[in-house]
This record gives structure tokens, C-alpha cells and sequence, in this order.
């Protein structure tokens, strides 16, 4: 039977499990509302890696995700005299290995580009005789969810409400569907942070930078990259595990005062300061946050399910949200096509499915993560040779080219029609 199903955010997830639901019943009526007025373009480097490249090639969109690949050919760390201290070349997708860099790496923006384009062209091919499909609505968003044994009601930010079977929050960490739906205790709750302020900025390249992607230690806990990957801008990101009630307090404030907070935690840095410090200043795309995983006892509520980083961020530090979010995508239009007549059920069953994912994805904690955040300049020499040492090693013991075995940790799902 036909859903009536709204998915509340136009990121990768949410389209990508509109495209896979479609499949599986082209009378599925599909609405996707995203709060911004467009598709949001902007955002960082991101890794397609263990299932993720399998789950797009079922899709059909692996050969135009390579063609808008960037060019990145690994990461180099270096001292604050700009000296190399070790490489790591690129790890292949099905591998996890030390360094930055995978197989496949697109810009966000991308991606998500990719994806709408392909919804929408999925629609029109199945539009002949079918009078539902997938829809989009711009610059609106939810502001409450009731939920009846006949559906949910949602009420949108224009005033009108409309009746869903199923609604799918798709809609990132700071998920407004989770609060709607669990309550303001369990929202707060599920936020674990790692203790890491991040701030992510563009700035113009320079003569010198090549495709590797660059990486220091500083004293006071802090880190940076860049990454150029073949574009005429530098992808700047800067990290710090340090107590900062400054860093804490600005992510409320406006992006002029979160620029002048990161400004002031990174004056100190003795690489690139001018530069990167200016650059901060200057930059369109600044964005800054506290990084947390996202930890829920349970990823539904009745007809309200939770989708990729709303229900399990793991945190940009593993490389493995795009990863998580597909998977979630893949899995949890898997099973309603599966148990289309118990949706409940469903929902039920993609948690469980989702479990063994989820937790090798999260596996890392703040500890782990504070021994890359030396807080003396002996530290950072020691955690320098360390590096050293493991790329020495990793060059002598390269990465296993056995065959990907990834793919076989998904479950088969004919019920979606796929035919790559």
C-alpha cells in the first residue's frame, strides 16, 4: 500500500531514502520540507567509505559521484616551520586505516546537489501515470508533531497542518523533529560531547598549495587543517580541546562574536597565523560548533522515526557520518518495503537492523580522541614523533588489498527494486 510520508530535511539522508522509498512503490506520496529557503551548498569535505560507495552504486549514482570527486591525495603533517614530519596517502573506501584522506571524497555541497538532482529526475521518469511521487517545499519547517492511531498531524511554520503516516527527521544533530517528538529532556540527553571546539572556514589559496592536505599541532590542545583538494580555495578547519567558556558560550551569539572567540583562542598558533587569523576574519562560509555524538535509547516514537545524524551522529572525527546516514537510509526504506503493511513494525525492525552500525560508528570517546590534543610544546614534539613513527611503519606494512567485504554486512532488500 501507499505511504503519505515527510521527511523533514533536504541534507543527504533525507533524499537519498525519498529516492530508495520511491522505488520501492512509485505511489509513495513523498514530501521533503527543508527550513532553508534552497539547497544549502555550503559545508566541508566529506568521506564516502565502508558501505556508503556499495548503497550509491545500488542507487545508480556512483559513476557521477566520481566525476565530482575532489582531488586530495592525502595529508602531510607539519611542524610550525612548515617541515613535513610524516604523510599518509589515501586509504582505500573499504579500508580504515590511519591519516585524513579516503578514495572517495566530495564537497557536501555536492553531494547533496547530486542527490536532489537525481531525486528529481527519478520522479519525472516514474511521473507517467502515477499522480504522487516526491516533493519538495522550501523555507518552511515543523512546529509540532500530534500523533493519533491514524497518523501524524503536523503543523508547519506557514500555519497549515497536514496528516502523514510516517514522518522521517532527517534534519542533523540539532534535530527539531527529535525535540518535537521525544520531548525537551530526552533531546538534551541525547547530546555526548566530546569536548572539542571546531570552527570550519575558506580562505584563498596560495602558490605552493598541492592536493595534500595539511595538517599541525599546537601547543594549548589545539589542531589545524587545510585542504585545497584541487580548488581554488583552502578549506581551513580549526580545533581545540581546551576549556573555553568563551567557545562555549558564543555558538548562541552572532557569527561576527563565534569569529572573534575562535580568533582569540588561535592567536597563539605559531603556523600560518596572519594568514589563517585574516582568513577567519574574511570568510563567507565560517561555521562553528561543539562536537557531539548522538546517543538514543530508541530512533522511533510511534509513526516519527529519526534518520541518520538526528538519531546517531557519531561525530566528523570518525569520518563515518555520511557513511551511518546511507546506511540509515538504505535500511529503514528496506524495511517498510519489506513490512509495508505494518509500518510499526518496520520501524521496530530498522532499529534493530541499525544497532550493529551505529555502534561500531560511535566507537570513540573524548580520551581516545585528547591524546591527538598535546597541551605543551614537549607534547606536541612527543605526539610529532609519534606520527613519524606510525607513517614509518604504515609505509613498510601498507593497507591489506584484500577484497571489500563491506557490502555483505547490508541486508538484501529485492523489495526496493534496485537494479545495479
Amino acid at each position: 500500500m501507499p505511504f503519505n510520508v515527510l521527511i523533514v530535511g533536504a541534507g543527504i539522508c533525507g533524499p537519498a531514502f525519498a529516492m530508495l522509498l520511491q522505488k520501492s512503490n512509485p505511489q509513495h506520496n513523498i514530501t521533503i520540507v527543508e527550513r532553508f529557503p534552497t539547497l544549502r551548498s555550503t559545508g566541508q569535505q566529506i568521506d564516502l567509505k565502508t558501505q556508503a560507495p556499495h548503497i550509491l552504486r545500488k542507487m545508480g549514482l556512483m559513476d557521477e559521484i566520481k566525476r565530482r570527486c575532489v582531488n586530495e591525495t592525502g595529508v602531510e603533517v607539519v611542524d610550525s616551520s612548515d617541515r613535513r614530519i610524516a604523510q599518509f596517502g589515501a586509504a582505500a573506501s573499504g579500508q580504515r586505516g590511519p591519516g585524513l584522506t579516503s578514495e572517495y571524497e566530495i564537497m557536501r555541497g555536492d553531494m547533496v546537489q547530486v542527490l536532489y538532482d537525481a531525486s528529481i529526475k527519478q520522479n519525472e521518469n516514474l511521473r507517467d501515470g502515477i499522480r504522487q511521487g516526491i516533493r519538495y517545499i522550501f523555507g518552511q519547517t515543523i512546529t509540532a508533531l500530534n500523533q493519533s492511531a491514524q497518523g501524524v498531524d503536523v503543523t508547519f511554520s506557514d500555519g497549515q497542518t497536514q496528516q502523514y503516516d510516517l514522518v522521517v527527521g532527517a534534519d542533523g544533530q540539532y534535530s527539531r523533529t527529535r525535540k518535537l517528538a521525544f520531548g525537551q529532556k530526552v533531546h538534551d540527553a541525547a547530546f555526548k560531547s566530546l569536548g572539542i571546539h571546531a570552527a570550519y572556514f575558506s580562505i584563498p589559496r596560495i602558490d605552493g598549495e598541492s592536493t595534500w592536505a595539511r595538517g599541525h599541532l599546537a601547543p594549548g590542545r589545539k589542531m589545524v587543517i587545510t585542504r585545497t583538494s584541487g580548488r581554488p580555495v583552502t578549506g581551513t578547519l580549526f580545533f581545540t580541546m581546551k576549556e573555553s567558556p568563551a567557545l562555549k558560550a558564543c555558538y548562541k551569539e552572532s557569527v561576527d562574536i563565534q569569529k572573534e572567540a575562535f580568533v582569540e583562542a588561535f592567536k597563539d598558533i605559531t603556523w600560518q597565523t596572519g594568514r589563517l587569523l585574516s582568513g577567519l576574519k574574511a570568510s563567507d562560509d565560517f561555521y562553528a560548533n561543539e562536537l557531539v555524538q548522538i546517543k538514543m535509547d530508541r530512533l522511533s516514537t510511534g509513526r516519527v522515526v529519526l534518520l541518520g545524524d538526528a538519531g546517531y551522529c557519531p561525530s566528523p572525527f570518525t569520518g563515518l557520518g555520511t557513511n551511518l546516514c546511507l546506511v540509515g537510509a538504505y535500511v529503514l526504506a528496506g524495511e517498510l518495503a519489506r513490512q509495508a503493511d505494518d509500518i510499526l513494525e518496520a520501524l521496530t525492525s530498522y532499529e534493530n537492523r541499525m544497532r550493529r552500525f551505529i555502534e561500531e560508528c560511535q566507537q570513540l570517546s573524548s580520551k581516545t580522541i585528547g591524546l591527538l590534543f598535546p597541551s605543551s610544546r614537549l607534547g606536541v614534539w612527543s605526539m610529532d614523533q609519534l606520527i613519524w613513527a606510525v607513517s614509518k611503519i604504515n609505509g613498510l606494512f601498507p593497507q591489506s588489498q584484500q577484497e571489500d567485504k563491506h557490502d555483505e554486512l547490508l541486508p538484501e532488500y529485492p523489495e526496493l527494486n534496485l537494479s545495479f
